[in-house]
């Protein structure tokens, strides 16, 4: 799916993600004010196949889900950063929202024209004609992410050792 870049900074934090002001609100409130204080504009012009790029330390801050999940809600293709918090990306991972590390980010501009494979771990600046490569997740990571996030990819795991065992 083909998107453009949102480019932030370094130590973008959950408070800026899923502001706590609308926690209460539900999602869609809170998707709707997702990086206000940084992008004012973003959660009104974000479209799916969007991507997040980022400095260091992406989604530092409080362990809430919600950041990763308000991201999801509004079409991002996934975040790609130099670094992430331990606990924002496993959140993420865990909700079927890709994101990926890379330190190959000269060059990269905000609104550029992009794809995300993230099962290629490639980053297409599709004008610039570039391919940024990014660290391949981890092997076990992987099915997850495909099957949609932990809890899709636990029911197609138990729905086929049912399957097995029925057939046995």
């Amino acid at each position: 799916m083909n998107g453009r870049i949102f480019l932030l900074g370094d130590d973008i934090d959950t408070d800026q993600l899923a502001p706590g002001q609308y926690m209460k609100g539900g999602l869609d409130m809170l998707a709707a004010h997702c990086l206000e204080s940084v992008r004012p504009e973003f959660a009104e012009t974000v479209k799916p196949g969007d991507v997040i790029v980022a400095g260091k330390n992406f989604g530092m801050g409080s362990s809430r889900e919600q950041a990763a999940e308000a991201l999801k809600h509004l079409g991002l293709a996934g975040v790609v950063a130099r670094s992430f918090a331990g606990i924002f990306y496993r959140n993420a991972l865990n909700l079927g929202l890709p994101v990926l590390v890379t330190d190959a980010l000269d060059g990269i501009a905000d609104g550029d024209a992009v794809a995300l494979d993230p099962a290629k771990g490639e980053l297409r600046l599709t004008e610039k004609k570039r391919t940024v490569r990014l660290e391949p997740l981890p092997d076990n990571l992987r099915p997850m992410l495909a099957d949609g996030g932990l809890v899709p990819h636990l029911k197609k795991r138990f729905a086929a050792e049912r399957a097995k065992e029925a057939g046995a």
